[in-house]
């Protein structure tokens, strides 16, 4: 199956750098977030809840999903940087979103400010170093997008994030 994904997958899964959902929430607790994983935190009354397809470029909220351990976990956002269509159940690889700008000190991490396309509600950061595999079921819903040149600007940060640790072992 992985022979049908896009370059860019491939080359995620070759250096290790496509994880599990659990994994995101394990290093950015969504406690630390804005919106704190809740979902009328994260939605105006004004705003239209998106459920349809998702599409690349889409920000989308992931909603609860249990750990390993079977402790509960807590929503968070995410950009949807490319999918695999090939699967029974579409997979989309995502990048999260953190509204933690301390951590903007990390070369991977892109600044995203919020705007009327992104619906963000703070000025936030793109984690590009590692993707993250969202079924559709585990999408909530998408609350707005960025635009295809910021997608290839995250993808090509990731780029950078793999040749920085192939350079560092």
């Amino acid at each position: 199956m992985k022979e049908n994904l896009s370059e860019f997958l491939k080359l995620a899964y070759q250096h290790n750098k496509v994880r599990n959902l659990q994994e995101a929430f394990e290093e950015f607790p969504v406690e630390e977030e804005w919106h704190k994983g809740k979902i009328e935190n994260v939605l105006r009354e004004e705003e239209e809840i998106y459920k349809v397809d998702y599409a690349i470029g889409d920000i989308v909220f992931v909603r609860e999903y249990s750990y390993s351990e079977g402790k509960i976990g807590n929503n968070h956002l995410f950009v949807i940087i490319d999918q695999n269509n090939t699967a029974v159940s579409i997979e989309n690889f995502g990048m999260l979103i953190s509204s933690n700008l301390n951590k903007l000190k990390f070369a991977s991490n892109e600044l995203l400010k919020k705007d009327k396309t992104n619906h963000l509600h703070k000025h936030s950061l793109i984690k590009t170093d590692v993707i993250y595999k969202i079924t559709n079921e585990q999408i909530e819903f998408k609350i707005g997008k960025v635009d295809m040149e910021r997608v290839e600007q995250y993808k090509e940060s990731f780029y950078k994030s793999v040749i920085n640790d192939k350079n560092n072992l």
